[in-house]
């Protein structure tokens, strides 16, 4: 299997290869240069415990480790999650399930495929007796998720950008106190968008990249999509199986990443019927799906701050697919989307995606009625997708992050303090971040007397 890149100028490279990139040298992102097909398989996958069931997946995108050595990686993995299934699918009513995504060491979903990720980093640093510098920028999660990932492990460092006092003061922690010396947590004076602006700058400096070896932890890495599948077809599996051809997955989102994972897989040859889009009150995907207008707009702070987004890097991979694998209207529509901030499209997929937008005044309400009628706690993201959904329409909701990492939001919305012990040792750790500039000089003055 090799990948291309979306914008269609950079020569196909194999899975690690791709991996260890990221970000494309001409700031497309990598996809498989096909996408294989699972539907006469299914059968044959449906009872395969978590890790199993990843490793026949990932199989058939990985070619270039071999099969033995990837089944070993896998299953490290998935080795240290609180639940043996990895994602347990939980029934709340007849036609309404929870995906638990957040059983992972930082409590979030973004550990399924970053577990991963850091064992796949570990594997090339050992294979070729190279280091690896790591850059990722986050609005919450990823950047706890891929800390703990890469921690400790040698030949590796990693550096994260995320917006300073726009993260819960848990994922703070859960970035700024791990004491290892190989993790740099870098509070920047801005949005999300702006610190993800400032990455793809920095891999957009070519010699400054090759001298550092650097690679990308975010999204845009097509190993984290890949990952992701994998807890979709999971879910879809395990629904009854008079649901599975009419069930719908209700995801969370602002990067567009989650959802695109579960997008794929249904190209994959697995019926899923469709998604709903979940977003925030910054809901640039929500008016993309109702109005077909990609318009930028400012970033609101809210309660689900890991959604906090208004530019979705992973929509160039559904647009590249949705525009025939054709890199130069790609480009195209990219380089109008950077002059002037909107696009719009014709037409795409609208008997797929449906969208809801949530205020953050709605958030607390929502929570309290889930809490009510099922008994169950959700985080503020989760939430989200609670909103209006249809009783009679058989539902997956991705429920992203644990509400323990959310304890005030939930106190003040049902009178529970949730809690989890992994969070309560960071309460006693000291707060090490490094307060920096939304500026790709700064930052690359940083990482360089720090890279391995």
């Amino acid at each position: 299997m090799r990948y291309v890149s979306t914008r269609g100028e950079t020569p196909p490279l194999g899975f690690s290869d791709a991996v260890a990139a990221g970000l494309a040298p001409d700031g497309g992102l990598f996809v498989p240069e096909r996408l294989p097909d699972f539907g006469g398989e299914l059968a044959d996958l449906r009872d395969l415990p978590y890790a199993e069931l990843s490793f026949r997946f990932l199989r058939r995108f990985a070619t270039d480790i071999p099969e033995a050595e990837l089944r070993e990686l896998v299953a490290r993995s998935y080795a240290h999650f609180d639940r043996p299934e990895v994602a347990p699918l939980r029934q709340l009513a007849s036609h309404l399930h929870v995906l638990e995504l957040f059983h992972g060491p930082t409590l979030a979903f973004k550990d399924i495929a970053l577990q991963l990720l850091g064992n796949l980093y570990q594997r090339q640093c050992a294979l070729r007796g190279e280091t690896l510098n790591v850059l990722g920028a986050t609005s919450g999660d990823t950047g706890a998720a891929a800390i703990h990932g890469l921690m400790g492990r040698p030949g590796v460092a990693i550096f994260i950008l995320y917006p300073d006092g726009r993260v819960s003061p848990l994922q703070e922690r859960q970035m700024a106190c791990t004491g290892e010396a190989n993790v740099y947590a870098l509070a920047v004076d801005g949005s999300f968008d702006d610190a993800q602006r400032v990455l793809k700058e920095i891999f957009g400096d070519g010699a400054f990249r090759v001298r550092h070896r650097l690679s990308a932890v975010n999204s845009i890495n097509i190993a984290r999509v890949l990952a992701q599948c994998v807890y979709y077809l999971h879910a879809w599996l395990r629904l009854p199986a008079d649901q599975q051809a009419e069930a719908i997955f209700v995801v969370p989102t602002g990067n567009f990443g989650n959802v695109l994972a579960g997008w794929m897989l249904q190209k994959m040859g697995v019926p899923i019927r469709g998604f709903r889009v979940a977003t925030n009150q910054n809901d640039l995907l929500h008016r993309l799906f109702t109005t077909g207008e990609y318009r930028v707009g400012e970033v609101r702070p809210s309660l689900a701050p890991s959604m906090d987004i208004q530019v979705a890097s992973n929509f160039e991979r559904f647009l590249y697919y949705s525009c025939g694998s054709d890199g130069s209207q790609v480009r195209h529509v990219m380089a109008e989307l950077r002059t002037t901030g909107v696009h719009r499209f014709k037409d795409f997929e609208r008997d797929t995606f449906t969208s809801s937008r949530c205020e953050d005044s709605e958030i607390r309400s929502i929570i309290a009625d889930v809490h009510r009628s099922h008994g169950y706690v959700v985080d503020p993201h989760t939430a989200c997708a609670f909103k209006d959904l249809d009783p009679n329409q058989p539902s997956v909701v991705l429920a992203t992050a644990s509400p323990a990492k959310f304890p005030d939001t939930i106190e003040a919305a049902i009178g529970l303090h949730p809690t989890h012990p992994s969070l309560e040792a960071l309460k006693r750790r000291s707060l090490k971040s490094h307060k920096i500039v939304a500026d790709a000089a700064a930052i690359r003055g940083f990482i360089e007397p720090r890279a391995v």
